[in-house]
């Protein structure tokens, strides 16, 4: 699957390790994403392709227009995940 714009990923490495994010943009071998927090759409953080997991949710647009609808969507993913 190629990593495309509203794909939720799951950081495998960093600091942020464990920690789901949405793909804002891609490059070669990177992409741009953000949490809605931390990382907003407008400053978005650039990561290696090979340090992302992707799930098989895409956001649509409308819930990218917003940096709340972003960190709102993302919450049932990090939630689960504290479940565990």
């Amino acid at each position: 699957m190629q990593f495309q714009r509203g794909t939720v990923v799951r950081s495998k490495a960093g600091h942020d390790k464990g920690s789901f994010f949405v793909v804002i943009g891609t490059d070669d071998d990177s992409a741009l994403i953000a949490d809605g927090k931390s990382r907003t759409a407008a400053q978005p953080k650039r990561k290696k392709l090979i340090h992302l997991a992707f799930t098989k949710t895409v956001l649509d647009e409308q819930t990218m227009s917003d940096d709340s609808k972003i960190s709102e969507a993302l919450e049932t993913f990090n939630r689960k995940v504290k479940a565990t």
